[in-house]
């Protein structure tokens, strides 16, 4: 009798170490950290001046180059830039864009309207603006008359130069040589983009390229009051 009764009491310990282990938390997998190698971003080598390769650690993965269905509806071949969401689209056939990570300057901000590709520069000439040298004098007129391309230059590898009706807009898509400012909101400059970015862009858009640059949060509350929607302004860095 005690035999038995011992034998139900391991049963009923059984049977609740069982009911115990069966509501526990199913484990998960853990999610897998961003790949932080992508060979598009390797140094390259072959250029008149070595591009570094891009540290991934320093901005989000949504910034690197990747083809997405195209939001823009605009023709193959057009150039749309956001700069309130920090992306570059270069539509292509079949409902697809290249979307491209960009790092956006005040100038970059405080534009908006269509213009076209009226030229490109490999390893582009900067030169600051009239207001940049008057500010800064001692910064900035030792480069009045251009600073030549290089690693040093803040136009970087590549840069594309916007004209509308024939006239300069002043405002640039280029490289730089910060690219840990893709994804942000910066205080110079117009639209940067990684290097080896910009050079894959600049061998995919020809000159006479359409570019439509969308207005921001800020500049869709001024085009409310006023009847003039697309003004250019200067380019605050001069790129």
């Amino acid at each position: 009798m005690k035999l038995l009764a011992f034998r139900l009491f391991l049963m009923v310990v059984a049977a609740g170490l069982s009911a115990c282990a069966s509501t526990g938390d199913v484990p998960r997998p853990e999610t897998p950290n961003p790949v932080m190698y992508d060979a598009r971003y390797d140094a390259v080598t072959d250029e008149p001046f070595i591009v570094p390769a891009v540290n991934m650690r320093q901005f989000d993965p949504e910034f690197r180059r990747r083809i997405v269905d195209d939001p823009t509806g605009e023709q193959p071949g057009t150039l749309v830039v956001d700069p309130e969401k920090r992306f570059l689209y270069l539509v292509m056939d079949d409902g697809k864009a290249m979307r491209y990570g960009v790092g956006v300057g005040r100038a970059g901000m405080e534009w908006s309207g269509t213009a076209t590709v009226a030229y490109k520069r490999e390893w582009p000439t900067w030169t600051p603006t009239q207001d940049m040298i008057r500010r800064d004098p001692e910064t900035y007129q030792k480069w009045a008359d251009g600073m030549d391309g290089g690693p040093m230059n803040p136009l970087g590898a590549r840069a594309l130069y916007l004209f509308e009706d024939g006239k300069d807009t002043l405002y640039r898509i280029h490289g730089t040589n910060e690219p840990w400012s893709i994804g942000k909101a910066m205080s110079s400059g117009c639209i940067r983009m990684m290097n080896q970015d910009v050079m894959d862009l600049y061998r995919r858009v020809p000159d006479g390229s359409k570019v439509v640059v969308l207005p921001t949060g800020e500049e869709k509350s001024v085009a409310r009051n006023t009847t003039t929607q697309t003004r250019w302004r200067g380019l605050d860095s001069g790129a």
